[in-house]
């Protein structure tokens, strides 16, 4: 009976273990978006994405506070907040999603992963594909990649007077390296 509690202790305490090594997490993970116009070029970037990987289940979750984008121009920043994303109203923007070719991956016949899944920005959300180049290694799970979107898709205007500094389609970029949740 003693063996029995000690063995059942021990695969508790073992079991933990490897399913919290399944997740991976990042607080500073690095997310850009890049607008090209013939008169302007904007470029934010933010340092704060909170990211998890979840190896054994293939999902993704990523949270963004939008104020912690930060412009070359202290004005852009300002507009971007009040005017265009409404960073007091929507403060975040999400993404929730799952590796579609997760075997792929972790087996290394291939390093891009398909990644399923809802894109959340100014209060609405969307399904989105992206493609990812994705490292999995024992002490961090990588992924990069770029997907561009729709600033009308997320009900995001744009005042008439700016419109030719604005691009309809933004490029986003990501790079989040996670380590072991512990």
């Amino acid at each position: 009976m003693r063996l029995k509690l000690i063995l059942l202790l021990f695969i508790v305490c073992f079991g933990s273990s490897l399913s919290a090594q399944e997740k991976y997490l990042t607080k500073q993970g690095y997310i850009s978006f890049y607008s090209h116009t013939s008169v302007e070029d904007i470029k934010a970037e933010n340092n704060q994405v909170l990211s998890i990987v979840d190896i054994s289940t293939g999902g993704v979750a990523i949270t963004i506070l939008m104020k912690s984008f930060v412009f070359e121009k202290a004005l852009m920043q300002e507009h971007f907040n009040e005017n265009y994303v409404e960073s007091d109203r929507f403060p975040k923007a999400s993404f929730s999603g799952k590796i579609m070719n997760l075997e792929e991956i972790i087996s290394g016949d291939n390093t891009i992963a398909r990644i399923k899944g809802k894109l959340t920005i100014h209060g609405i959300t969307k399904p989105v594909e992206i493609e990812s180049k994705m490292i999995v290694e024992e002490s961090e799970v990588t992924l990069q990649g770029k997907f561009k979107i729709y600033v009308a898709d997320y009900n995001i205007k744009i005042p008439r007077i700016v419109r030719n500094n604005i691009a309809e389609e933004v490029e986003v970029s990501f790079n989040l390296k996670h380590q072991p949740y512990k």
